[in-house]
């Protein structure tokens, strides 16, 4: 299932507008109906609101894993702190929090694949 299936799919369980889900997260209705028709993809930190708003993981936003639910690394709680502490940073913070996040995870997944 591509990422907008899974996007539609999620909206439409909950009854909610495109309208609704783009105000929720700020962006425009037009830039949403895009990402359900698959003609756009959004960006990190909109794929981020998205698995907020909808209560979702990335993964299965992204059409990685057919499980909704999140695991214990990565919960609604979790998620929404990240979120506050990135509307808090300038754009500049925001591309060096996610390259640290990122560098964290290839390091520990080479140490995972070395020990």
């Amino acid at each position: 299932m591509s990422m907008g299936e899974r996007l539609r799919e999620l909206r439409l369980s909950r009854n909610i507008s495109q309208e609704e889900v783009a105000r929720q997260i700020g962006i425009t209705r037009s830039a949403y109906s895009h990402y359900e028709i698959n003609n756009r993809q959004p960006v990190y930190e909109t794929l981020i609101k998205l698995a907020a708003y909808f209560d979702v993981s990335l993964d299965y936003i992204i059409g990685g894993t057919s499980a909704k639910h999140k695991t214990e690394f990565s919960d609604a709680q979790d998620t929404r702190e990240i979120m506050n502490l990135l509307k808090h940073m300038n754009q500049e913070q925001r591309k060096k929090s996610i390259r640290l996040m990122t560098d964290l995870i290839h390091a520990d997944s080479l140490e995972s694949s070395n020990g």
